[in-house]
């Protein structure tokens, strides 16, 4: 009975504390009674080191910054959580939900910290808030005979990919290009891939997921139901639960691969050989990936800049049946036996991901994005090859930025085999390409303004190409300028705005999974799948 009283204080004191005009003035007394509710509602002990408040300047800073990608979102203006929690095992965040549900604390769940709007660490429309930063839980285990893995939210893909090859020369699994992505997120997004005209999304080879909901439950696939598991693998992260880990279904690939990389620039006849790649590289044999990085010759906007097309290559063959394949087929790119790199599948994810090619497996172990930027994205699907005209006009743009940057992704192959409502990611068959919009600088806020309206004002040209009803935008490539809920309140027709534009016509199944599992909406953030309605107070 004292024990319970003594609790019951402990509440009424986080309430007064959070009803004060300052938080920062009282994070010791938050510390302490959050502190105490995660203790008594985890059956493993909470290690203090675990935890982390403004009140340790040098320890929660370095926590918040350890995997933010865009440094937009770690500028003084940007809101900070009041909490930052780094659960050990699952019990720990069953009771991070439990206690934040409690308090009335929204809740941020970071795997990799990819998220380009930063969702998972940053609240913009809601305070206070609670990062849970699921770094610490990252543990591998593969199974060969059975041919699955499981891997746990904070593992990265580079690390699930380096673990993979450990046990097998001949497996590996369909995700990110980016070895740094943390896959309890990345995986929620869809997670595509160099693999994924041979073998579809990430998110197309989950076979089980370990999820904690709403009320602090672990559920997997058999007792949450088709319907949510469905939802998981590609409806977007933060609106249904937090991921504990997925199993994945590995994949066989040969003992040895060809890579390659040929760049051409304007002068060389880019423009008309992005031309027909964008007819030839959906309809290509479904073992061979070719992406183009597109990027400017120089930062420097001077009078002889020039735009370079990189075709950047995975083949999941040798390299004498790739160059049949390619003169047959893509002759215009010129490639040559001189251009392609034989090599082990586990260094074509180090090539791809634009390693030097004497760097070892082992960085894979490390976590760590290859840079950081200030940086906007934007994103589109494309159904009908960009006429020259249009790419032309697209230079004249591009080459008023120092630094602009994107990338084109062919689809097609299992792609467009996999039906649109296979899962909620839609961008299936009919779609030839996927354009990323980049634009990056390093001067914090003396420049932002200007780089915001560059990569909009090529987005806004861009719209005579590409998909329309809706204009179609990935769910990983987040971004802000389709809409944002408001305050505390997710609304079905704002949220259409991005929804539909993500999802399709999935989105209505999408509201429909969230209305059933977490009906007053405890998980959400500016772009989460609103319920049909929310009960008062929440």
């Amino acid at each position: 009975m004292a024990f319970r009283s003594s609790l019951l204080l402990s509440q009424i004191l986080f309430l007064f504390v959070v009803s004060s005009s300052s938080w920062t003035s009282a994070t010791p007394a938050i510390q302490q009674t959050f502190f105490r509710c995660l203790s008594t509602n985890s059956k493993n002990s909470v290690p203090l080191s675990a935890y982390y408040t403004p009140n340790n300047v040098s320890a929660f800073t370095s926590v918040l910054n350890s995997t933010a990608n865009n440094l937009r979102y770690l500028l003084p203006t940007a809101p900070k959580p009041v909490i930052i929690f780094t659960p050990l095992t699952e019990a720990h965040v069953q009771a991070a939900v439990i206690c934040s549900r409690r308090f009335g604390l929204a809740l941020r769940v970071r795997s990799g910290g990819h998220d380009y709007e930063a969702v998972s660490y940053v609240s913009q429309n809601e305070s206070p808030f609670l990062v849970l930063d699921m770094s610490r839980l990252r543990a591998i285990q593969v199974d060969i005979p059975r041919g699955t893995a499981w891997a746990q939210a904070g593992a990265t893909t580079g690390e699930v990919y380096y673990r993979i090859a450990q046990k097998s020369k001949v497996h590996g699994f369909p995700m990110g290009l980016c070895t740094s992505l943390g896959v309890g997120g990345h995986i929620t997004g869809g997670a595509y891939g160099s693999m994924m005209r041979m073998f579809g999304l990430g998110a197309d080879n989950v076979i089980d997921v370990r999820m904690v909901d709403s009320k602090g439950k672990i559920l997997d696939r058999k007792a949450m139901g088709e319907d949510l598991f469905w939802a998981l693998r590609g409806g977007g992260g933060g609106s249904f639960g937090v991921i504990l880990a997925w199993k994945l279904k590995l994949v066989n690939v040969p003992q040895t691969v060809t890579v390659f990389t040929v760049t051409k620039t304007l002068e060389q006849g880019a423009t008309k050989i992005l031309y027909k790649w964008q007819k030839v590289a959906p309809k290509l044999d479904d073992r061979l990936f070719i992406r183009v990085i597109i990027q400017a010759s120089s930062a420097e906007l001077t009078a002889n800049r020039t735009v370079m097309t990189s075709y950047n290559a995975l083949f999941l063959g040798d390299p004498d049946t790739l160059l049949r394949i390619m003169g047959k087929r893509f002759p215009e790119m010129g490639l040559t036996r001189a251009d392609c790199v034989q090599t082990s599948w586990i260094d074509s994810v180090l090539y791809i991901a634009g390693y030097p090619n004497t760097t070892a497996p082992e960085v894979l172990l490390q976590g760590k994005p290859l840079f950081r930027n200030y940086f906007k994205a934007k994103s589109d699907f494309v159904r009908t090859p960009i006429p020259v005209k249009g790419l032309l006009g697209l230079w004249k743009i591009y080459l008023q930025e120092e630094v602009p940057f994107m990338i084109w992704n062919p689809y097609g192959g299992a792609m467009a085999r996999i039906p649109e409502s296979a899962s909620p990611f839609p961008h299936r068959c009919g779609t030839l390409f996927k354009i990323q919009y980049v634009a990056t600088w390093q001067d914090g806020t003396k420049s932002m303004a200007r780089h915001m309206s560059w990569i909009r004002k090529l987005y806004d040209y861009m719209g005579s190409y590409v998909s329309t009803n809706p204009r179609e935008a990935y769910v990983n490539y987040r971004d802000l300028d389709l809409g944002m809920n408001k305050k505390g309140v997710n609304s079905l027709t704002e949220a259409s705005s991005w929804g539909l534009r993500y999802f399709k016509s999935n989105f209505y199944r999408l509201v429909q999974v969230k209305t059933r599992v977490d009906p007053d909406n405890f998980f959400r953030h500016e772009q989460s799948i609103p319920p049909l309605s929310v009960k008062k107070g929440n």
